[in-house]
């Protein structure tokens, strides 16, 4: 079978050409259209109309199954505001009146004063209620959720956690990281069906986003969700995987180098298109709730935040880690966290691939580290903008010169830093064409609820935009080569996962406003808007 794409622009790593040729599920041949056509007068064309040819995306840091489960819970990540939470719970609750738990999430922290909500706001509901913050750093729980789980103001806060509490020590509902599991191991556990619809449900929004591979960035138990390695496996083994993934085991932080054993089985387990050949290692939580861990104290309560992993031990379990050969995906937002995850990296194997998601918060001293140590920097680009969470709960509580250090996107690729992309969606959303126009412009994309907010439109830390080839090959090359995928780039050998956009944003300058017409994996069509 034979392929010609025509009509457009082409997005090679050298520049732009004509049209592209694909034989048996490979790009054969890129060039100028007139000679691509006469190699092969019989092949299929596909009309670009105008539009943009690009590699398949490759999301470096996700989360499908989780966001496939929640699509099909009481999702709030689509409104804004409590009222607006309210009445959409009402509605859940309202149409499923049998179901045990309300159970969902996507709220947003910005929405309450403080960043936090309080369990009597979900005391109207006649049953107990657990929703995850968007960020899946906490969740707000009603008071029969917490009577059901014997939390009180007597319950101590786990080690790797914090629940919050009035002034006179009675939970609020909301817990903090590892504090999640003492409300959310107790809510009604998916089936293994359910699990794998929420993937396949996860994999058919993601090809509609010209996303063909991506990492999974927790594979494992975490936060009160359930192992998703099976539903990988299955998916795999049956063929109704298309993408190309890899998937970061869970390094549960409970635990030391005596579960690194039982890593390597389940990395053995890798069939089809899913290899588990990454271990996730969170370092540090988040600076709403100030867990990101931090070198000076936060501006309002005095604390650093939490290192979920010694770094003392956090050294020695990355170097036998790499030792085994494994990647290691790192999560670190504060800018010590970063620090010890540098440290800890020093000295590694670079062809393990090592690199560092979210990097919300770097010291300027430690920006030059990553290129030498051979640390790749996987953006989440679409959080680098003025938005409520930015400007009233992050910046306030980071400081001055503190928040001006907040994802250096310029100047990691002034020190030769190599970049990767991705969304943690369901954190926010997946698309990356959003995430890109963040990345140039440094402003909230148009449409979005965040656009609304006041100072969305002015560019946030300016000097650190970065061009839209850069971060377009960030989210092709440069995550694919993260994943080790033979795809990502447009040359002659490689696997035709291949992305048409309705427009061509190099020349209409209009990021957030292209759309993806069509996706293909290995030639064959896995999705076509409309």
């Amino acid at each position: 079978m034979q392929l010609i794409f025509r009509g457009g622009r082409v997005f090679t790593p050298d520049g732009f050409a004509e049209a592209v040729l694909v034989r048996d599920g490979l790009i054969a041949a890129v060039g100028a259209e007139a000679d691509l056509v006469r190699q092969a007068p019989g092949a299929e064309p596909v009309d670009l109309k105008g539009g943009l040819l690009v590699p398949g995306f490759t999301d470096a840091h996700v989360h499908p199954v989780q966001a496939g489960l929640e699509r099909a819970k009481c999702e709030l990540s689509e409104v804004f505001g409590l009222d607006a939470y309210v009445e959409r719970i009402a509605a859940y609750a309202a149409k499923f009146r049998d179901k045990e738990w309300i159970d969902g999430g996507g709220w947003d922290m910005s929405a309450f004063p403080g960043g936090l909500p309080h369990r009597t706001q979900l005391d109207f509901l006649d049953r107990p209620a657990y929703l995850i913050q968007r960020d899946h750093h906490a969740a707000w729980a009603n008071t029969r959720a917490l009577e059901r789980a014997g939390i009180d103001r007597t319950t101590p806060d786990p080690p790797d956690g914090r629940i919050e509490r009035d002034a006179d020590g009675t939970p609020t509902g909301v817990l903090h990281e590892g504090a999640m599991d003492l409300v959310g191991l107790l809510t009604p556990r998916p089936t293994a069906d359910d699990m794998v619809a929420g993937l396949l449900d996860a994999q058919a929004h993601l090809f509609s986003l010209g996303i063909t591979g991506w990492q999974d960035a927790i594979v494992g138990s975490y936060a009160g969700s359930d192992d998703q390695l099976p539903a990988y496996l299955t998916t795999a083994e049956s063929g109704a995987l298309k993408a190309r993934v890899v998937g970061a085991l869970w390094w549960d932080r409970t635990l030391g180098a005596e579960q690194i054993p039982s890593l390597v089985e389940r990395r053995g387990r890798g069939v089809g298109r899913f290899t588990p050949s990454a271990v996730k290692i969170m370092q540090d939580g988040i600076v709403e709730n100030f867990t990101a861990g931090v070198i000076e104290p936060y501006c309002l309560c005095g604390g650093t935040g939490l290192s979920y992993v010694d770094p003392g031990k956090l050294r020695e379990y990355v170097r036998e880690l790499d030792r085994e050969g494994f990647q290691v995906h790192f999560h670190a937002i504060g800018e010590r966290a970063v620090r010890e995850v540098l440290d800890a990296l020093d000295g590694t194997d670079p062809g393990n691939r090592h690199h560092i998601a979210h990097l919300q918060i770097v010291a300027p001293e430690d920006v030059p580290r990553f290129a030498p140590l051979g640390v790749t920097a996987n953006l989440q680009p679409l959080w680098a903008a003025h938005s409520a969470q930015m400007d009233e709960l992050n910046v306030p509580y980071l400081g001055s010169p503190r928040s001006d250090w907040q994802y250096p996107f310029a100047d990691l690729v002034r020190h030769g830093t190599r970049l990767a992309a991705g969304s943690d969606w369901p954190v926010s959303s997946a698309d990356p064409l959003q995430a890109m126009h963040v990345a140039v412009h440094r402003t909230e994309p148009p449409g979005s609820y965040q656009a609304e907010y006041p100072a969305a439109g002015s560019p946030f830390l300016p000097g650190q935009r970065i061009d839209l080839r850069t971060i377009m090959t960030a989210y092709t090359a440069g995550s694919a080569w993260i994943n080790r995928s033979p795809a990502g780039t447009i040359e002659p050998g490689r696997p035709a996962d291949l992305v048409v956009l309705d427009q061509d944003p190099y020349a209409t300058g209009d990021i957030a406003g292209t759309r993806v017409a069509m996706t293909f994996i290995d030639g064959e069509r896995v999705y076509e808007r409309g």
